[in-house]
């Protein structure tokens, strides 16, 4: 029996969200799986249409961490439990080490969640939790050498690559909502993300404003809402992008993945944002999934998911100009199409039956 004890699961949206629920998919081949998750909006429909035995938690928050903590325990007790899995330091803090002396235990991280000053409270508290783990599983090299310079001193530090939900098949009337979105528009270009000061929105949509000349017929199709909403509404609308750029705020998984497959490039060159920063990014391994090539940023651990000159190109998302020319490079004499060719290939090794046996090996 493997152990899940989330706070992020769908039908939550993210990409933590998307990594628990392929693990835990990809963990029931080789044996059961258990999942205590935070209750959500709708989880019961999701939860009575999955193959997973899934226990939500609810209630306030200060004291759902610790009923969820005390499930945990009282499962791990009652069970023979291979292993168990934490999405987030802050889910295996209240576990006691005995009882994860029965079990091998893993800590996942991510890089947001983790970036607390050297010496703080919250440092300290996150540093005695994951310490309680067996193995600390990075999400990408950066992520690994960004917990290290923020002070940990764990014994087993690995490097886990999230896996890939995708691809998944298309039906027609997705495919005929892409049409009607795209019409005879080229390139087509694509962002799927939180709205937010990470994510280099409004350089994108100025670099758009500056290729228009060369690429008249250019559409460019943000999926997702967040605090940027209408601040990037305003910019649209004074570079006179109306026509050129949609902001799609809620879509069905079927409508998003039919205009990510009938796209021509994934953009979205993140950058440091305050305290955060992208710590791998999956989006981009699920547009190659579907023979996309990408453009992300060079500050976190984009580079684990970008092949450069290979499967996209990496730049910094503050620089407008290096973003306008690394646009024009994609799509001199269809190099598109070759980094999109080589980026399905890549994407395969992020097939979770793959992924899934680096933490079975662990074990």
């Amino acid at each position: 029996m493997f152990l899940i004890s989330t706070r992020n699961f769908p039908p939550e949206i993210g990409g933590i969200q998307n990594l628990m629920e392929g693990l835990s998919n990809a963990l029931l081949n080789h044996g059961p799986v258990k999942v205590f998750a935070d209750d959500y909006k709708n989880s019961e429909n999701y939860d009575e249409n999955s193959k997973l035995n899934i226990q939500r938690i609810s209630g306030f928050k200060i004291f759902r961490k610790y009923r969820k903590a005390n499930l945990v325990k009282d499962f791990i007790k009652n069970n023979e439990t291979r292993a168990i899995f934490f999405d987030h330091w802050k889910s295996i803090e209240n576990i006691d080490r005995s009882i994860l002396k029965k079990t091998k235990s893993f800590c996942l991280i991510h890089s947001k969640e983790i970036n607390h000053q050297i010496g703080s409270s919250l440092n300290k508290r996150m540093q005695s939790a994951m310490n309680k783990a067996d193995y600390v599983i990075a999400n990408s090299e950066f992520t690994k050498k960004f917990v290290i310079g923020l002070g940990l001193k764990h014994s087993s530090i690995k490097v886990i690559n999230p896996g890939c939900n995708y691809p998944i098949k298309i039906n027609d009337e997705a495919k005929n909502f892409a049409k009607t979105i795209y019409g005879g528009s080229f390139p087509k270009l694509i962002t799927i993300s939180r709205l937010d000061g990470r994510k280099s929105h409004k350089n994108i949509l100025m670099a758009i404003k500056n290729l228009l000349p060369k690429f008249p017929k250019l559409k460019y199709i943000s999926i997702g809402d967040g605090e940027e909403k209408n601040n990037l509404e305003k910019l649209r609308d004074e570079l006179g992008l109306k026509d050129k750029v949609s902001f799609i705020y809620k879509s069905s998984e079927q409508e998003k993945i039919s205009l990510l497959e009938m796209s021509d490039l994934f953009i979205m060159p993140s950058i440091i944002y305050r305290k955060s920063v992208e710590g791998f990014g999956i989006s981009f391994i699920e547009a190659a999934s579907y023979g996309k090539a990408s453009i992300g940023g060079i500050f976190g651990g984009e580079a684990d998911a970008i092949i450069q000159d290979k499967t996209g190109y990496l730049c910094d998302g503050n620089d407008l100009n290096a973003l306008y020319e690394i646009l024009l490079k994609t799509f001199k004499n269809d190099n598109y199409k070759i980094l999109g060719a080589n980026a399905l290939q890549f994407s395969k090794n992020f097939n979770w039956d793959k992924i899934v046996k680096k933490y079975i090996e662990l074990i």
